[in-house]
């Protein structure tokens, strides 16, 4: 796969207005497909990274990392890596429309403990389209390295909804099972935490992405929202916080339900890796830490 090597981080709204503009096209696009529909056939790479310590620490503060620890929060690189992951998901070849596309799951790996004053390079590329049973899944994998050596990196699965039989042609089988049942036994439970109404627009100024159904009502209901919803990358980093992970982990997050703002949720963990994030019966979020 080619690598083209960025000069710095690309901006964000140029990229959310560019998304916005083209999603009509490619969600049209779905209902008539293609054989020779692709991928953005490029890998992002941004060397030099440095970390904006004022950014990271509202990142920690939100999230309920402690602050000014001299380590990153291990999904702290996700933040890093949006820019390019968006860079890649608006781009014309990418076949999926940004608005309504969904974050699923995330699969994170920190090799080892990151630094806050390191310098890094950032990888970013799209390395599947799956036929799911509810539409398109699109993976993303970002990587992390320091020198040569590689630190950290995550695979996260983003849906695009649509009716079946309409999936770009990937050769891929359709994922037809339903996603684990929530019938399961709740975890026993650890901490309730209320969230105020500010919390999307809190992330958003810490971590840039400031996609309009987080951060007011208003905006939210545009999308079919009645209130506005936490990222969900905030729901697992605010889990991670509470729960820790050994210095070298791999964590795995699926989303299931999204949380509304303001609300309360209930934080759950079995004290063997699993964790979850409940409220008013349904389950937000599962996932689970293992040392690596």
């Amino acid at each position: 796969m080619p690598a083209h090597t960025l000069a710095r981080t690309p901006a964000l709204a140029p990229l959310l207005a560019r998304g916005a503009l083209l999603s009509p096209f490619k969600k049209a696009a779905l209902n008539r497909p293609r054989p020779d529909t692709g991928l953005p056939g490029t890998r992002l790479v941004l060397p030099g990274v440095r970390i904006d310590l004022a950014r990271l620490a509202a990142y920690e503060r939100v999230c309920g990392f402690p602050v000014g620890d001299d380590g990153l929060p291990i999904t702290y690189p996700h933040v890093l890596g949006f820019p390019l992951a968006m860079a890649l998901m608006t781009d014309r070849h990418f076949p999926l429309p940004l608005l309504g596309l969904v974050h699923t799951s995330v699969e994170i790996v920190r090799w080892r403990p990151l630094a806050a004053t390191g310098r890094y390079e950032l990888s970013v590329y799209v390395e599947e389209l799956t036929p799911h049973r509810r539409g398109t899944e699109a993976t993303v994998q970002t990587e992390v390295r320091e020198g040569e050596e590689l630190v950290w990196e995550s695979r996260s699965t983003y849906l695009a909804r649509h009716r079946n039989g309409e999936q770009p042609a990937t050769g891929a089988p359709a994922t037809d099972a339903p996603p684990a049942g929530d019938e399961r036994e709740a975890l026993p439970l650890i901490a309730e935490w209320r969230l105020g109404e500010d919390v999307g627009r809190r992330y958003a100024a810490a971590s840039g992405d400031r996609n309009p159904i987080h951060l007011h009502a208003l905006t939210a209901r545009l999308f079919g929202f009645r209130r506005a919803i936490a990222h969900g990358m905030w729901t697992a980093a605010r889990c991670l916080a509470a729960h820790g992970t050994p210095q070298s982990a791999l964590v795995r997050t699926d989303f299931r339900a999204p949380v509304l703002l303001p609300g309360a949720v209930e934080y759950g963990a079995d004290g063997f890796g699993s964790f979850e994030l409940r409220g008013g019966g349904r389950v937000h979020l599962r996932g689970e830490v293992r040392r690596v």
